[in-house]
């Protein structure tokens, strides 16, 4: 396992609200942390899995954040995600999970799947 303190160039960065969003998930849970990889799905490619893990995997890339989040980031992900910011939206009544990824090309319809070059 890989661990890293907050770089502004890491492979993956959260905002001040998706920072807010993933500390208080894990209020309650705070020996787990947040585990971000991809799986090949729908009609484009591959899509975002976020999942809350009890510890790294040993090839994973830990990042820590503000608040002492740990965010874990699957190794055969990264040149998928690299240079992604995740941020907590507003959408209407709703507040959603957005990945600013720099590296898709296309996305379906629905917003559920990316690819890549």
């Amino acid at each position: 396992m890989i661990t890293a303190t907050f770089d502004p160039n890491q492979a993956v960065t959260l905002t001040d609200a998706a920072q807010k969003y993933f500390s208080a998930k894990l209020t309650s849970q705070p020996q787990k942390l947040i585990r971000l990889s991809t799986k090949e799905s729908g009609c484009t490619g591959f899509a975002y899995v976020l999942d809350i893990v009890d510890k790294a995997e040993d090839s994973d890339e830990v990042l820590t954040f503000e608040n002492d989040l740990a965010f874990a980031v699957e190794q055969g992900s990264l040149k998928l995600l690299k240079g992604t910011e995740i941020d907590l939206v507003r959408e209407g009544v709703n507040h959603v999970v957005k990945f600013n990824n720099p590296n898709v090309v296309a996305e379906c319809g629905c917003g559920e799947s990316f690819s890549v070059n």
